[in-house]
């Protein structure tokens, strides 16, 4: 009998070590969601390169602990209704940490489902204040809309002279582009400047373009502040460039994506932006980011595909650190800070980051970092 007892014993502890060990070989699962079709795609398709490259990095290096890491990407096709969908099946697949999603419509729609579950969202661009400042499971590595319009109203009343504007903003994003233009208005307007017309539109639709910048314009403010995504805004500086080639132009950092340029061609020229990217940095570290990047993906990052970076980065290190009991989110609050490509990434107890931004002008093609 006592031999029996000893070889169950023997048997039990066998099977435990051979169930750590399965666990320890399998994959740690992070998601990722963000539109990845569609005409809008390249905020989502960046983002979700970025986050891959930080993932085939780490499992390069030997992965979090010896595990190897797993990103399951999520396509929300930039629908609230779709992202629903995605989000419920990643929360299902127990993933406990889900970086996205890219933008704050679709943040907005998700909060519900996440809130209900254990899992977190880890925003690489969420910038509406409707998010900021809450104990909730949405954390981000962005500012938010505050801090880019209270940005671009200082340097356009500063450095530019500007005291009037016009405004132009995609409805469809509206958590977004609503919160971003509340901002811009209240700061522009503590400094002495006014906007003297607001135009939306529904980005979902086919839009002609034409008669709105006409309106704009019969407006005669000193500048022209678009917020939308990156097709929309090189169309509308299409038209503004065909009717007022010298219109002083601003926009949102959300249009700011290499899509832009590529699209608006030479109506880009002088466009003022203020974002989180500074694509005139020197450093090694951003250096041998853009190396890794464009040779994986062969085109640039932009900002997106830097966020989606360094999301995953956050993510990564502290799956490393967690300790035993600890949720992901607290793991995440108690490090505060971590180190980003551009410079470190403070995360506050809501789950806010104060990531440092730039203004921009476009010159020849080049975001030319302004201040």
């Amino acid at each position: 009998m006592r031999r029996m007892t000893t070889i169950y014993r023997i048997l039990i502890i066998l099977c435990l070590a051979i169930l750590l060990a399965c666990q320890k070989n399998e994959p740690l699962r992070i998601g990722f969601v963000g539109g990845l079709t569609g005409k809008v795609a390249d905020l989502g398709v960046a983002g979700r390169n970025g986050a891959q490259l930080a993932v085939e990095q780490r499992n390069a290096a030997g992965g979090v602990n010896g595990r190897q890491v797993e990103l399951v990407v999520g396509d929300d096709e930039q629908n609230p209704e779709t992202a629903k969908r995605v989000v419920g099946e990643l929360i299902n697949q127990n993933i406990e940490l889900i970086i996205g999603p890219m933008t704050s419509s679709v943040a907005m729609a998700v909060m519900p489902q996440i809130s209900e579950s254990k899992s977190i969202l880890l925003s690489p661009t969420v910038t509406a204040t409707d998010l900021y400042g809450k104990d909730d499971s949405f954390l981000r590595i962005a500012g938010t809309t505050a801090g880019y319009a209270g940005k671009s109203a200082h340097f356009q009343y500063a450095k530019l002279g500007i005291r009037t504007a016009a405004v132009i903003y995609d409805s469809n994003n509206k958590a977004y582009s609503e919160s971003w233009l509340d901002n811009f208005r209240t700061a522009f307007s503590a400094l002495g400047g006014k906007i003297v017309l607001v135009k939306s539109f529904p980005s979902g639709k086919e839009n002609v373009f034409l008669p709105m910048a006409k309106e704009l314009l019969a407006a005669k403010a000193d500048s022209v502040l678009i917020i939308t995504n990156s097709v929309d805004a090189a169309l509308i500086c299409q038209q503004f460039r065909k009717l007022a080639p010298g219109q002083h132009i601003a926009m949102a950092e959300w249009a700011s994506t290499e899509r832009f340029q590529e699209l608006a061609g030479t109506a880009a020229e002088g466009v003022v932006v203020s974002h989180f990217f500074d694509r005139n940095d020197t450093s090694q570290r951003f250096k041998d980011f853009m190396t890794s990047y464009r040779a994986r993906f062969n085109q640039d990052p932009g900002f997106a595909g830097l966020a989606g970076y360094d999301a995953a980065l956050v993510a990564l290190e502290a799956f490393a650190i967690q300790s035993k009991g600890q949720s992901i989110k607290e793991t995440i609050i108690t490090k505060k800070s971590f180190q980003g490509v551009q410079g470190p990434l403070n995360i506050d107890r809501f789950g806010d980051s104060d990531r440092k931004s730039f203004v921009s002008v476009i010159k020849g093609s080049q975001y030319i970092t302004g201040e």
